[in-house]
């Protein structure tokens, strides 16, 4: 598994001429890098008796992104195992109509999964500016900075995962399903924008 290897592994792999990893795992590693700062900023909060009125939203908070940044981590490799299975599919025999039409729907199933994991790179990368927001007041000043990183690689990380979920939806069939996961994909966005406008003025006004 990547996250288990050295990062210039990962970062060699991805240069290279390989199909994977490719824009929707390097996603989840970005997401995953901001909850990191979102965490620092946190952690240097929390224990310090200046901060002693507010330490159990900052705790909070933490818990949270610790939580999506597990999963953004987990999600860089998902991403790739996702897409060996589409690979499989795509190379599987095609000689007869029988053989024809089990590509076709292991294809449609395999595209179907590798549209949800970058959609589930847009759900927790809006958890993880949902949490840089509720810090971004009362965590120690001295890292505001940080939980800006964290906010940019948050919102950075939705919108490379938005690609990637909207390339496998121009391949997928089932009408309702692309409908919904537009529906879904246009809210997250929405949020993601909020949020992370919200955080970065905040930063701004302090520190440019």
């Amino acid at each position: 598994m990547y996250i288990e290897q050295p990062m210039n592994v990962y970062l060699a792999d991805a240069a290279a001429n390989k199909p994977a990893p490719g824009g929707g795992s390097v996603s989840a590693l970005v997401g995953a890098l901001g909850a990191t700062m979102g965490q620092m900023a946190a952690n240097f909060t929390i224990g310090k008796k200046k901060f002693a009125d507010v330490e159990p939203q900052v705790k909070d908070a933490n818990d949270r992104l610790k939580a999506g940044g597990d999963e953004l981590a987990r999600l860089v490799q998902a991403d790739v195992d996702e897409y060996s299975k589409y690979e499989a599919a795509r190379t599987m025999p095609k000689e007869t109509d029988e053989e024809k039409a089990a590509r076709r729907a292991a294809m449609q199933e395999a595209t179907k999964l590798a549209m949800a994991v970058p959609l589930d790179v847009c759900r927790k990368a809006v958890d993880v500016l949902q949490a840089a927001a509720d810090i971004v007041d009362i965590s120690n000043p001295y890292l505001i900075t940080d939980v800006g990183v964290c906010a940019i690689c948050a919102f950075a990380g939705l919108k490379g995962a938005k690609y990637n979920v909207a390339i496998n939806l121009q391949s997928i069939k089932d009408e309702g399903l692309v409908a919904e996961v537009k529906g879904e994909m246009a809210e997250l966005e929405a949020k993601a924008t909020e949020l992370h406008d919200l955080v970065v003025n905040k930063v701004d006004s302090k520190v440019l």
